[in-house]
């Protein structure tokens, strides 16, 4: 957990993307993911999580479902959805996050 709490806590901005192999939504979110990545480059940290590994960390944060995808900087979540979303919405609202 400490490991995770240090990613959240940067100053880049780091958007989750908590996931499970079984999920159809997930697979549908992957290449979305993908492509706001390359929108960003090195000014957004993307991590991946999968509920079935890190039930602790989905349970702490109180994930219910996947995909659901958060943006944290320094610390504080800024965003949070459940769903899939288009790659251009979601490179709006992360823009408008941390621009």
């Amino acid at each position: 957990m400490s490991k995770f709490e240090n990613i959240i806590n940067s100053e880049t901005p780091v958007l989750i993307d908590f996931h499970a192999v079984w999920c159809g939504p997930c697979k549908t979110l992957a290449p979305i993911i993908k492509e706001v990545k390359g929108n960003f480059g090195e000014k957004l940290t993307i991590l991946k999580v999968d509920i079935d590994k890190n039930q602790s960390i989905a349970s702490k944060l109180g994930i219910k479902g996947v995909p659901t995808l958060v943006l944290y900087q320094n610390g504080k979540q800024l965003w949070r959805q459940s769903g899939v979303i288009p790659a251009s919405q979601l490179t709006a609202i992360i823009k408008q996050h941390i621009d």
